[in-house]
């Protein structure tokens, strides 16, 4: 087995916790090995650090797997999946659950969701691919799914020097896959949805406005299948408008209406920033408005645009408000840090000359685990504030 050897004082990165190593850090490697096969990681001294997978064409060239210098094989892929799913099995419906959440879970770069009776698998990165079968193995002897399908149609696999790929990787996957989500129905399209599918980490967050949204004109904006708007159907909101962007979209999402049985929700097709500021100039008002837009931004050098785009769809939000309403306003833009974004939001209510009162501040569900060590990990924000209109000069 091949030996990475870091530079000088870069072990500190791995004695940290955090689990990936940069290229630059590597001084050599000792022994030859191929592209995504598992070395040993030592520091410059010759300590022992990790047992990591190593792909030399990475920025991201050591995933770390353990700390302990133990073989890494089927018999370790299974028992890492094992504790995944045990720790899930304390607190989740594992019938609509992302089972694996990648580095937080010591399985870096694997994602997998269930959803109802099927799993959407993904391998992002080259060293993992190779156990991908281990993990399938120990998913159907865990959890017995009719099919597990592949949804690796992501660019970043291109930067790992692998192919773009979806298929059947077990069973059966039906065109669509009916999941309940907080006991709400939804149809759920593994083969051709975003991402795997369905946004499974914002279900705590879907769950917790029950208590805000009850007789109330709701407005959710980047409605997408419209998870947000049916949980408000659901919790008694005497009406809610859905908007998002694709008429797919919007279709899928009054099918879901349909299937259960909602008739206080509708759905409209429209850009939703065109959308809020045609409304915020007309007297029309809400008494709660839902923004989840996709992430404005997957890279460091575009969070000053991306703030930007935050900042107006807030300020619009917080304008549609009446007096008293609340806005429930999210981000799962992994470079827009918590702090900043609270900043952002504060910004838009100071030139709306309203006042905030913090309800809530969350982040994603706890499946999908964050790695105090590693920031990456933290990606989405959840705010719950109560709005005062026109309560300061």
């Amino acid at each position: 087995m091949a030996t990475a050897i870091l530079a000088p004082g870069k072990e500190q990165r791995v004695f940290s916790g955090h689990p990936w190593v940069f290229r630059s850090d590597i001084s050599y490697v000792k022994g030859s090995c191929k592209p995504g096969e598992v070395v040993r990681v030592e520091s410059a001294k010759h300590r022992f650090l990790a047992m990591a997978v190593y792909n030399p064409n990475s920025q991201i060239a050591l995933r770390i797997l353990s700390h302990h210098d133990e073989k890494i094989d089927s018999d370790f892929i299974h028992a890492r999946v094992h504790r995944a799913l045990e720790y899930r099995r304390s607190f989740a419906d594992l019938q609509s659950c992302r089972l694996i959440f990648a580095e937080s879970d010591g399985l870096p770069a694997v994602i997998a969701d269930q959803f109802g009776s099927v799993i959407s698998l993904q391998c992002l990165c080259l060293g993992m691919e190779q156990f991908k079968q281990d993990i399938c193995d120990a998913l159907e002897e865990e959890l017995h799914p009719i099919g597990i399908y592949e949804r690796n149609d992501v660019p970043v696999r291109e930067l790992e020097g692998m192919e773009q790929m979806t298929g059947l990787l077990h069973g059966t996957v039906p065109d669509i896959v009916e999941m309940r989500e907080n006991g709400i129905r939804f149809g759920v399209d593994v083969k051709n949805g975003q991402k795997t599918g369905f946004f499974l980490d914002q279900k705590e967050n879907r769950a917790a406005m029950a208590p805000f949204v009850k007789g109330k004109r709701v407005l959710d904006c980047f409605s997408h299948t419209g998870p947000f708007a049916l949980h408000a159907a659901k919790y008694g909101a005497a009406e809610v408008i859905g908007v998002d962007i694709s008429e797919y979209a919007c279709q899928c999402a009054a099918q879901n209406a349909k299937l259960n049985g909602f008739t206080n929700v509708g759905f409209v097709a429209a850009n939703a920033f065109d959308y809020l500021k045609e409304k915020s100039m007309t007297d029309e008002k809400f008494d709660v408005v839902i923004l989840d837009p996709p992430a404005f931004t997957k890279t460091r050098q575009a969070v000053d645009g991306a703030t930007r785009g935050y900042k107006e769809i807030n300020l619009r939000g917080i304008k549609l408000l009446k007096d008293g309403g609340y806005l429930i306003t999210c981000s799962c833009s992994q470079h827009m840090l918590p702090e900043p974004f609270k900043q952002v939001v504060l910004d838009a209510a100071k030139d709306c000359h309203a006042r905030l009162m913090q309800v809530e501040y969350r982040t994603q569900g706890r499946d999908h685990p964050i790695l105090p060590a590693a920031p990456e990990t933290q990606y989405l924000k959840c705010g719950i504030y109560r709005v005062e209109q026109s309560s300061i000069i």
